[in-house]
């Protein structure tokens, strides 16, 4: 196994020893020349908003693009405006692509869009908001992507870090843009960050120091060709990496395993089938970290809270990244004890008569609902449904046999999801998250869990899967504070 430089003898880490220069490479830095260079801005969400403000601040000729209109941009355009952005709004023109010297895409821009490609024929530079902020970044880059458990385990590094001494910035794909760190004038000592697979589809020097890999499944097949596609993508967190970086990897995946012995990385694996081969592993509730060189490390789970054995194997990313990056195991003992999860992620709501219910709404995709139903060990009655991404329900048969009591279904994907599992458990439709919380309700008996894990983007019936989780949330407590909803009754 090749083992990381950081955890050789002495406190002497992979990233004290690393002085990453911004944007990976010598020809990407020179070619960023901000000033008085026309640069098309394209999505105008948090990232775009915060990558336009950075160029314009910085004396680039700013354009701003968006399909949406200025109406439902809101105060994003407001400020654009006021700062003097051109914006075009309502849809994209070709020509201002063609003529743009540099493009800055949002991640939730496909690059497959015609004046994307058309730009890219003309060999416009097309970049991620990362991209360019990395080429400001002197500090090291913890990075971390996943389809499932990216937030928490990135979120879970910066607390064991802080826990630690070490000043920090965590962001990225978490919901700071990583441009808005370089904009902030008060430097960390490591930069923590959550990156999407559309944010590495564009991508060019962008070097973490750190990449952390969790996990590979079915996600976002709406976007991509094919899972090769998206694993490629994941994979490109690694691609500019050297020997003198890290990259931590879940062994417990086989098509990160199998792609494991490409990287030039040092590479660590946690949740491996070999225990020797494994840089972290659980041994009841020890989290035994084993770093090549050092005395083992172990670490109490005893008062973790987060359920389940996929936040196990989080516990073992990060430990073992924040190790590499300067942590205590002190430090990082502290952050395991204090995390109590986070919002719409396994989130306990409130119970009545017995039932308790969790808003576990960032699960939407199918391996994200079979992650959140191997967690309990009681029946589930199960909200699932909104916008399928692609996803195929019936890998979803055997827990839904095994652990679900009843199915109640929302969203344009309703009628997927039942004839997927329909047949295996009663199944419910409900017209929005009023009438399912209920539905549920009536179906539940002490004991039981009412779980939301949808299995779908929320984009057919919410802003986002934040706006779900809040709904479902708003209509627990309501059910809960309002006992003329009707007495709990068992299970049918």
């Amino acid at each position: 196994m090749r083992v990381a430089p950081g955890f050789g003898a002495g406190p002497e880490t992979a990233l004290h020893r690393i002085r990453p220069k911004p944007g990976g490479t010598a020809a990407a830095r020179k070619r960023m020349q901000i000033a008085d260079t026309r640069i098309l801005v394209v999505g105008l969400a948090r990232t775009g908003l915060a990558a336009a403000r950075f160029l314009h601040r910085r004396g680039a000729r700013v354009r701003a693009t968006d399909s949406a209109a200025a109406e439902a941009l809101g105060p994003a355009a407001a400020e654009l405006r006021a700062m003097g952005v051109d914006l075009e709004l309502g849809g994209h023109r070709t020509e201002s692509f063609e003529s743009a010297e540099l493009i800055v895409v949002s991640p939730g821009v496909p690059l497959t869009i015609a004046p994307l490609a058309a730009a890219r024929r003309r060999g416009v530079p097309v970049i991620a908001e990362v991209e360019l902020a990395s080429r400001f970044i002197r500090e090291p880059i913890v990075a971390v992507s996943g389809t499932n458990g990216k937030t928490t385990v990135t979120e879970l590094i910066g607390r064991m870090l802080l826990a630690s001494g070490r000043r920090v910035f965590v962001g990225g794909n978490i919901g700071r843009p990583l441009i808005g760190y370089v904009d902030e004038g008060a430097p960390a000592e490591v930069v923590v960050a959550e990156i999407s697979s559309f944010q590495l589809d564009a991508v060019e020097g962008f070097r973490p120091a750190v990449g952390a890999l969790l996990n590979i499944t079915a996600d976002h097949l709406n976007r991509y060709a094919d899972m090769a596609a998206y694993a490629r993508s994941k994979m490109r967190l690694f691609e500019n990496q050297t020997a003198a970086d890290l990259a931590v990897l879940n062994g417990g995946d086989p098509l990160i395993r199998g792609r494991a012995a490409a990287l030039r990385a040092r590479t660590l694996f946690y949740n491996h089938p070999d225990p020797a081969a494994a840089g972290a592993r659980i041994e009841g509730t020890t989290l035994q970290l084993c770093p090549p060189g050092r005395e083992p490390v172990s670490l109490e789970l005893a008062s973790y809270r987060l359920p389940g054995p996929h936040n196990a194997e989080n516990a073992c990313a990060a430990a073992l990244a924040a190790l590499a990056a300067g942590a205590t195991p002190e430090g990082i003992q502290a952050a395991l004890n204090a995390f109590a999860g986070l919002p719409h992620r396994l989130e306990p709501v409130g119970s009545l008569a017995g039932v308790a219910f969790v808003n576990d709404s960032k699960a939407t995709n199918v391996d994200a609902v079979r992650r959140a139903l191997e967690s309990f060990a009681t029946p589930v009655i199960l909200i699932m449904g909104g916008l399928d991404k692609g996803g195929h329900f019936g890998l979803l048969a055997d827990p839904v046999r095994s652990r679900v009591k009843a199915l109640v279904l929302i969203g344009a994907a309703a009628p997927a999801i039942r004839a997927a599992l329909g047949g295996l458990v009663p199944t419910v439709p409900a017209a929005d998250m009023a009438a399912a919380v209920r539905a549920a309700a009536e179906r539940a008996a002490a004991g039981d869990v009412v779980l939301l894990a949808p299995g779908c983007a929320s984009f057919d019936m919410y802003t986002d899967y934040e706006a779900r989780g809040e709904d479902f949330r708003r209509r627990v407590r309501a059910l809960i504070s309002n006992r003329s909803a009707g007495p709990m009754r068992a299970g049918t």
